[in-house]
């Protein structure tokens, strides 16, 4: 497959472009990182396109990519049908546009060698042992505009969200990290942005980034507006 990152739609703020987000759509926090980088965008005074990832097609003229958390082995059997992580894997080779993952999204990119790192699925327990705990970022922390916490409502399932955990100061390079039957990494050769102790949770190779934890069930955007920044400078 040979899709080409085209640009033949209008958009971004910043003049003739809207950066389109694409994420995949075969399990995990979809909808909370849709909201996410809506929000992120927000505080960068910019507009966004989210443009679910369902299908190859789908991946047109996109310019940056989520792969969500969930069971990596179910998202892997999810997509086998169609194809769809092959052709997704191609086109980053191909386009080179900036990758965020987050939790068994992270499990795909190492395991396709789209990050310089092994990593171990679920090494820290089970569901019931899944935990927050304050991580340090290493990450540029930009200045933003102040933005109100959300009052989430239920969801369609007639569930109430759990509050998400407020933004940090800009100045802080303190995270609420949530871990959800998370992976570790064995062995990282990719640069360490975000640790837990001494424990790297995060990592960079170029403009992916990978993390083991849950950023999109905080109120705190920065490793979404890492990934607009990173779609700016490559756009």
């Amino acid at each position: 497959m040979n899709l080409c990152n085209s640009r033949s739609q209008k958009g971004i703020t910043l003049g003739e472009y809207m950066l389109r987000v694409g994420i995949l759509m075969i399990q995990g926090g979809r909808s909370e990182h849709m909201e996410a980088m809506m929000a992120a965008a927000e505080q960068l005074g910019l507009e966004v396109e989210m443009k679910p990832i369902r299908k190859s097609t789908d991946l047109e003229a996109i310019d940056g990519i989520i792969f969500p958390g969930g069971e990596s082995t179910s998202m892997k059997i999810a997509a086998q049908n169609e194809g769809l992580l092959e052709d997704v894997y191609s086109f980053i080779r191909q386009t080179k546009i900036p990758v965020l993952s987050t939790c068994a999204g992270t499990i795909l990119l190492c395991q396709n060698n789209f990050l310089n790192a092994t990593i171990s699925r679920n090494a820290f327990g089970r569901q019931i042992d899944s935990f927050s705990s304050p991580l340090r970022v290493l990450l540029s922390n930009d200045s933003i505009k102040p933005v109100k916490s959300q009052s989430l409502g239920k969801d369609h399932f007639g569930y109430q969200p759990l509050p998400m955990w407020p933004e940090a100061p800009p100045e802080s390079n303190e995270f609420l990290g949530i871990f959800i039957r998370a992976p570790r990494f064995d062995e990282c050769k990719a640069e360490a942005v975000v640790y837990l102790n001494d424990e790297i949770v995060g990592v960079r190779d170029g403009n992916r980034l990978g993390l083991t934890f849950h950023p999109e069930l905080t109120q705190d955007r920065r490793f979404h507006r890492w990934l607009i920044r990173e779609m700016e400078a490559t756009s």
